[in-house]
Parts: C-alpha cells; sequence; structure tokens
C-alpha cells in the first residue's frame, strides 16, 4: 500500500479517537481513501500505536511501527565512526573521502558500504550532525580589521633598466559591516611589508578598529594555538602602538575570516584581472592604479542588501573608528656597518646607498623599513635618508653627498644633446649652430658631447662675443670641428674676415703650436 504521510497517519488516530467521524468523513479529511483509513487504523491496533503516543515520536520510528515490512528492522551494515572520518577529513586538504573509504574503511569492512553508498551516508550524517549550518556573522561596525594575503600574485612590474619583471604580491584587509577593502602591492611578503600594509590600511580608513583578525602566517603569528597563539614579536609591536588586540582566525576555519576571504575572491577577479596585461616601472606607480580602481570597485550596489561597500563604511563603520596616533608606527631592520667604503655606498638587499663621502672609514647603521632607508652614525646622527629601492639602478645616490670633483662627472654624465643645443643658443646664433652641426655629423650623438662642452666652456674663458664670432668663422671656413674653433680662438682670428675665393692663399691649417706672431 501507499505509505502515508506522518502528519495523516497522526491526524487519522485523532479523529478516530474522537468518536465522532465516520472512515469515510475521515477518509475526507486527510485526503486519502477509505480504505486506507481503516489499514492505517487496523496496523496502529496491531502495534498498540494511539494519538497520545504517535504525536511524541518521529516519522522514521512510526514509519518502524506501522509499515514494518518497508521499514522495520533489516540487515543492516555496521556504521562507520562518522565524527572521527569528519575529524579525520579536516585535519588535512590532502586527504579525501575515496583516500579514507580505500584505505581505512573497505580494508578493515570488505563487505561494508560501497563508495557511492559510503559518500551518501556521510553526507546525510554532515546534515543532520549539524557541520553543514553555518553560524551568521553579524559584524559590529568598525571593530574588526580582516587581513590576509591574496593567493594570486601578478607578474606586472618591471625594471626599467634591466627588463627584469617583479612579481607583485597583494596585501588586502577587509572592515567591519561593509567588508571595506584596502589593497597594496609590495614585491614580497616579508615582516616589514606585512606590518607596512597595516600602517597604510589604518591611514587609508582614516581610523583604528579595535581588533586585528588575520590569518595564521609566520609575519603574524610564531606558534599557533587556540588558546595561547604566540605572535610575531614585531607585529605584537604594531598592534601596541595602536592599542589594538590580535585574534588570530582559526587552523583551517576560513569562515572566521570570511569577509577577507570572499573579497579576496572578488578582487581577483575585479582587480588581478584587471591589471593583467599592464606594465608598470615601479610599485608606486601600481599601487597608484590599485588606489584608484579599489575606490571605484567599492562605490559599486551590494547584489543582495541595500548600499555599497563605501557607503556602509562611512556610514556605520569609519564614526566607529578611533582615532589615529600622533605618529605612525614604523618598523625597520636594523644592519651595522663597520666602515663606510671609499665609494661611500653602504649596500643593503643588493642596492647601494649614498652618505656623506666625509664619513668614509668610519662606522655607521642602516634602519631598513619597508619604504625608506635610513642611515645613521654609530651615536645615532641620522646622515642620510633614501626611499628603498627594489628595482632599477644599484647605486642610489644623492648629489649632496659627493665630493666637488665627483660632482662635476655626474654633473657631466648627466648632460644630452638637448641641453647643450640649449647652452649654445644662449652664447648666440652661430654657436647654436655650431653645436648643433658637431652633433649630427657623428654617429652617435654621445660621441660629440666633449667637443660640445668645450664650446660652453670656452664662452666662460673668451666671452660669448669671442665665441660666437670664432663660430660664426669656422661654419664660414667649412671646418665645424673642436680644433678650428680652439686654433681661432689662441689665434685671436674671430675678428678677420673669412675668405671663400679659390684663388686666394690657402690659409695656413690651425694648430695648437702656431704662434700669434706669425699671423701679425
Amino acid at each position: 500500500m501507499r505509505c502515508l504521510e506522518f502528519m495523516k497517519i497522526v491526524e487519522i488516530l485523532r479523529l478516530k479517537e474522537m468518536n465522532l467521524f465516520t472512515y469515510r468523513k475521515i477518509a475526507e479529511s486527510v485526503d486519502c481513501s477509505k480504505t486506507t483509513v481503516g489499514d492505517i487504523l487496523s496496523r496502529c491496533k496491531e502495534c498498540g500505536l494511539t494519538y497520545d503516543t504517535a504525536r511524541t515520536m518521529t516519522q522514521d520510528q512510526i514509519n518502524e511501527l506501522v509499515y514494518p515490512e518497508s521499514f522495520g528492522p533489516k540487515q543492516v551494515k555496521e556504521e562507520p565512526d562518522w565524527e572521527q572520518i569528519h575529524a579525520r577529513l579536516k585535519s588535512s586538504n590532502k586527504i579525501n573521502l575515496q583516500y579514507i573509504w580505500e584505505n581505512d574503511y573497505r580494508p578493515l569492512h570488505p563487505d561494508g558500504y560501497s563508495y557511492s553508498r559510503f559518500c551518501a551516508k556521510y553526507s546525510v550524517w554532515k546534515k543532520k550532525s549539524g557541520h553543514n549550518v553555518t553560524l551568521p556573522q553579524e559584524r559590529e561596525p568598525g571593530k574588526e580589521l580582516f587581513i590576509d594575503w591574496m593567493g594570486d600574485t601578478l607578474p606586472c612590474v618591471t625594471d626599467y633598466e634591466t627588463g627584469e619583471i617583479h612579481e607583485a604580491h597583494f596585501f588586502v584587509t577587509t572592515l567591519g559591516d561593509g567588508s571595506y577593502p584596502f589593497v597594496e602591492a609590495f614585491p614580497d611578503e616579508t615582516q616589514l611589508n606585512w606590518n607596512q600594509g597595516h600602517i597604510d590600511a589604518l591611514e587609508w580608513y582614516g581610523g583604528v578598529p579595535r581588533v586585528f583578525v588575520p590569518d595564521n602566517c609566520k609575519t603574524a603569528v610564531i606558534h599557533t594555538n587556540l588558546y595561547n597563539p604566540e605572535l610575531n614579536h614585531a607585529y605584537r609591536e604594531l598592534a601596541r602602538h595602536y592599542e589594538v588586540a590580535i585574534i588570530p582566525a582559526r587552523i583551517v576555519k576560513p569562515r572566521d575570516k570570511a569577509s577577507v576571504e570572499s573579497s579576496i575572491g572578488w578582487l581577483e577577479t575585479w582587480l588581478l584581472e584587471w591589471l593583467k596585461g599592464k606594465v608598470y616601472f615601479s610599485f608606486e606607480a601600481l599601487n597608484h592604479d590599485i588606489r584608484d580602481r579599489v575606490h571605484e570597485l567599492a562605490k559599486r550596489d551590494f547584489k543582495h542588501r541595500d548600499g555599497s561597500r563605501e557607503s556602509v563604511y562611512l556610514a556605520l563603520d569609519k564614526p566607529n573608528l578611533r582615532p589615529l596616533p600622533k605618529d605612525p608606527f614604523e618598523s625597520f631592520i636594523t644592519k651595522p656597518v663597520k666602515k663606510v667604503p671609499n665609494n661611500y655606498h653602504i649596500e643593503y638587499d643588493k642596492f647601494y646607498y649614498s652618505v656623506p663621502y666625509q664619513y668614509y672609514d668610519q662606522p655607521a647603521v642602516l634602519h631598513a623599513f619597508a619604504k625608506k632607508i635610513e642611515i645613521f652614525t654609530k651615536e645615532g646622527e641620522r646622515i642620510a635618508i633614501h626611499q628603498r629601492h627594489f628595482s632599477g639602478k644599484r647605486y642610489v645616490t644623492k648629489t649632496e653627498h659627493m665630493p666637488a670633483n665627483h660632482r662635476a662627472v655626474a654633473e657631466f654624465r648627466s648632460y644630452d644633446g638637448n641641453y647643450y643645443r640649449y647652452k649654445a643658443k644662449t652664447i648666440g646664433f652661430y654657436a647654436g649652430i655650431f653645436v648643433d652641426t658637431l652633433l649630427e655629423k657623428v654617429d652617435f650623438e654621445e660621441q660629440a658631447y666633449k667637443s660640445c662642452m668645450a664650446v660652453i666652456n670656452f664662452s666662460r674663458t673668451y666671452g660669448n662675443t669671442r665665441v660666437e664670432r670664432a663660430c660664426e668663422k669656422a661654419i664660414d671656413l667649412n671646418s665645424v670641428t673642436y680644433t678650428t674653433l680652439k686654433n681661432i680662438l689662441n689665434n685671436r682670428q674671430e675678428s678677420q674676415p673669412a675668405t671663400n675665393n679659390p684663388d686666394a692663399d690657402t690659409p695656413t691649417p690651425y694648430h695648437e703650436n702656431l704662434r700669434v706672431g706669425e699671423w701679425e
């Protein structure tokens, strides 16, 4: 016969025990046939089931009594210890149900459940045991900052000098009820960059939450423990500076920081995909675009609630943040230097940073921050500060740190053709033509730089007027060379008219040993 629903069986018993209705009326009330009502009452009588008893029983219990041929005791297989299996699955992401069935269950129970039945039974147990349900997370506005590194990296920063491509690692935080995000790219995931990411995030939010909720990475937690995790010392100092509690997420409990986990997935789609194919020559340029993009994304409306990440942040989270301290936290690595080398540059992480040359052969101390390098004397006096470099030229030099002769060389090396053309035009029209000709008649412009510099220096020695006339004469003679210009000036020939008459005597070639008296 067709098995009736739990509630219909209970209702049939209730109406029958009232002694007011016939089988036909009861059948009409519960929407079944009169024969079915009679069969159910007969079965309940046989097993002694009454209304008062039935109303306290479950569907399975009633089915076993009323329909023993379908739901009664059967030859059952021994049930696995599902709780133990569940714990084993959670202990490692390298273990799955098939591995447990093949290696743990099947060898001990060769006549046990098939793999498909094993999985189905585990799924039913998991639903009934409550492991599938989740606790709603109502975030208190402005209280918690969730922190993690994005799993994906992106090769998008190119060294302009060498062409070497650097991977960008993305530090991500989300704040409070609206999961308002902050993202910053770094060249690696070191402690300095972890701390600097927090500092920049707090500046971005414009305030301080009460709790940091990081992942269990080594830059946050040295030894994980549910009740007493050992925090990284540098991270703990940062939290003390901002007066924030650090409560790491539990291991293998992504829902503890579901806010940042879901935001990472969202950002991998809407930020990283947007960045793919773009080329940057510094992390500063990359982070500028990232902040513009995140600001734009945060304005997008939620799909399942009113407002956007930005509007919720402005309305709920930001008003509940504590003010930033007067001074931001700065963490650094200390590197003592026994003696400043004779090139007055100190090495850190394969880059060399200058100090004033007067400190050559003296001890120094280098402080490496996430974004800057500071150098001190042994007594604690700061003598140099630089932006920290991760790509580009290896030597980071400030002109004021050089002695005068080095400064002159560096200045000379910085000049190009445009500079020499500009300086020559300040001398005069013909000087401009002279220098322009020098630059154009060589295969590579750089080959003429020294000759061009000589023209500029001649103006300092002989004055602009004489050099301008000398250049004009050299051009008339069709001999635009350094030697010609030098001889004209040395021999005071700039005032004598040049001749292009082919019948005229060929002038004596100019050379540095020619005496002035021979031309007088």
